[in-house]
């Protein structure tokens, strides 16, 4: 799903104005290192998945969920890696937004990796040694869940 039912609802209202919403991403690895990256739709930018958190649901089951629509792929939260504001986005229709970012290492858990709901080109799993080229927000919060650090991350 490109667009959650409850965003078109706010814009039906409010038009372009800025949202705040919150989103997850979600840095799925496997026990041999390798890690999940898909292929954006919208800017063909790899990046691990991403995704809006629902009202009222937690952001680790926001993580697992978008894990399994966008990648078809079983994964679980390990940890929370780091919390952070992202830059305010404008989208091509003009709709703006701003996200607070829940950034979990997950473990991966079972499945093949398929662009599963239209939202990404490709799906499938890098080496470290071996990532491709992508925006540095997207290294940053990598970075963040494989650094080993127990604590999550957070700007002042």
């Amino acid at each position: 799903m490109a667009t959650p039912d409850f965003i078109l609802e706010l814009r039906a209202k409010i038009g372009t104005h800025p949202l705040w919403l919150s989103g997850i991403t979600a840095v799925v690895q496997r026990d041999n290192g390798d890690l999940l990256l898909v292929r954006r739709a919208d800017n063909g930018n790899w990046t691990p998945v991403t995704g809006i958190i629902d009202p009222g649901e937690e952001p680790a089951v926001a993580a697992e969920r978008e894990v399994l629509e966008e990648a078809d792929i079983r994964a679980t939260v390990v940890k929370l890696a780091s919390i952070q504001t992202t830059a305010e986005h404008v989208y091509p229709n003009g709709d703006r937004a701003q996200y607070i970012d829940f950034t979990f290492l997950c473990r991966y858990d079972g499945g093949e990796p398929a662009p599963a709901d239209g939202e990404n080109l490709e799906a499938r799993w890098f080496s470290r040694e071996d990532l491709p080229p992508m925006p540095p927000e997207f290294a940053e919060r990598l970075d963040a869940a494989l650094s080993g650090e127990e604590a999550a991350r957070f700007k002042r």
